[in-house]
C-alpha cells in the first residue's frame, strides 16, 4: 500500500486542510483537492480551495494550485464529476462571508448565507474557469447552511437518465436547528445548467451516491444529531435522484457521525461497491474499506486504512485498476494532514 501526506497542517501559510475530494480525469490524471484554512480550523473564516495534480497514479504530486480564492472569504467544500462523454470536468462549491459564523448562517442572522457555486475545466483540471453562482437554481430560500460534497459526483450509465451528472448535498432549514437533509442536484445538459433533486428525511446529512447496476441510486449518508443510532442511513432512487425513499439504518456500517465515502469500483470477479469510513460508535478514529457484493445489501470489512484519528475521506479507482483513498488523519488528532494511498482493487 503506497500512503503519503498530500497536505500537511501548518505548512505553506494554511492552519489546517480539509474536505478532500478525488477524481481522475479523463486524461488519467489524479486530482486531489481540498480546503485550505488560513487561521483555524474552522468551518467558515479565509478558506482556498487547492488542487494537486499526479501524472502518475500518486506515485508524484505537483505544487499545490489554487483554483479558487476571494479574499478572506470560505471558498470550499469541493465536489466534482468528470463528464465522460465531453471529458469536462465540473467542480460545485460552495461560498460564504469570511466573518460569517456557521451558527449565524444556520440561524439566519448572519450578513450572507451559504451560496452555492460551480466551475468546469476543459484540460484535464489544468485551469479552471471563473466560478458562476447557481444558488437560485438549487436552493430554497429557507435553506440555511448548505454542502456540496463532500467526496465526488457521479454521472449516470443506465437509461433513462443515461449522462445525467448527480452531485451529493447537504443543507439545514432554517429556523429549524435539527432539521438536517441529505439531497442531490443534477444536470441533464452537460453541465449548462443545475436544478435540485431529491431530498431526504430528516436526520441525515452529508452523504455520497452510486449507481445500482439496475440504474438505482444508492444514496449513503452520514446521521445527524437527532439521530441515535451510531450507524449509517441509506436511501434509493428508481428515478435518477428525482426522489428518495424513507431512509434506513445499515447497522453494519457502524459510525460516530461523520462524513464517509462511496464508489462502485471493478474488480476481478465484477462490479462491487466500496465505503470508507470511521468504524467506531462515537470517536472519529478507525478509518475501514468495506465492501459489498450484492449492491449495497450487505457489507463486510476489507481493510483498516488508518486506525489512529482519522475524519473525512474520499474514493476512487484509478487507471491501472487500483483503488485510491485521499482521507484526514493523523497520530494525535484527526486533521494533522490529508493522506493519499492505494492499493491493488479487491
Amino acid at each position: 500500500m503506497n500512503t503519503t501526506p498530500l497536505f500537511t497542517a501548518n505548512y505553506d501559510g494554511y492552519h489546517t486542510y480539509r474536505i478532500p475530494a478525488l477524481i481522475v480525469a479523463q486524461n488519467g490524471d489524479l486530482l486531489a483537492f481540498c480546503e485550505g484554512r488560513r487561521h483555524s480550523r474552522h468551518d467558515w473564516g479565509h478558506i482556498d480551495l487547492l488542487c494537486k495534480r499526479s501524472r502518475d497514479g500518486g506515485a508524484t504530486w505537483s505544487e499545490p494550485q489554487v483554483v479558487w480564492q476571494d479574499g478572506a472569504h470560505t471558498c470550499g467544500n469541493p465536489c466534482p464529476v468528470l463528464d465522460r462523454q465531453t471529458g469536462v470536468l465540473w467542480l460545485l462549491l460552495t461560498w460564504n462571508r469570511g466573518d460569517d459564523r456557521e451558527a449565524d448562517i444556520v440561524a439566519g442572522t448572519s450578513q450572507d448565507t451559504r451560496r452555492v457555486f460551480v466551475t468546469h475545466s476543459a484540460d484535464h483540471g489544468a485551469s479552471w474557469a471563473a466560478p458562476t453562482e447557481i444558488t437560485a437554481d438549487v436552493k430554497p430560500a429557507d435553506w440555511s447552511w448548505y454542502a456540496t460534497g463532500p467526496g465526488v459526483g457521479i454521472q449516470l450509465q443506465h437509461a433513462p437518465h443515461a449522462g445525467r451528472l448527480v452531485i451529493p448535498c447537504d443543507h439545514k432549514v432554517l429556523g429549524q436547528a435539527l432539521r438536517y437533509h441529505a439531497h442531490v442536484i443534477y444536470s441533464d445538459d452537460h453541465g449548462a445548467s443545475w436544478q435540485l433533486g431529491g431530498i431526504s428525511d430528516d436526520g441525515a446529512n452529508e452523504c455520497q451516491v452510486a449507481e445500482l447496476a439496475d440504474g438505482a441510486l444508492l444514496l449513503n449518508m452520514r446521521r445527524a444529531a437527532n439521530v441515535e443510532q451510531p450507524v449509517r442511513f441509506s436511501a434509493t432512487s428508481r428515478d435518477g435522484g428525482a426522489s428518495w425513499s424513507a431512509s434506513r439504518a445499515e447497522p453494519a456500517l457502524i459510525d460516530p457521525r461523520c462524513q464517509g465515502s462511496l464508489m462502485r469500483a471493478e474488480s476481478a470477479d465484477g462490479a462491487v461497491l466500496l465505503f470508507a469510513n470511521l468504524t467506531h460508535t462515537h470517536e472519529r478514529r478507525n478509518l475501514m474499506l468495506h465492501i459489498s457484493r450484492d449492491e449495497g445489501q450487505s457489507w463486510s470489512p476489507l481493510r483498516t486504512l488508518h486506525a489512529g484519528p482519522a475524519a473525512y475521506s474520499c474514493l476512487t479507482q484509478l487507471s491501472n485498476g487500483q483503488i485510491a483513498c485521499l482521507y484526514e488523519a493523523g497520530e494525535d488528532h484527526s486533521y494533522e494532514a490529508i493522506w493519499f494511498t492505494s492499493f491493488d482493487a479487491v
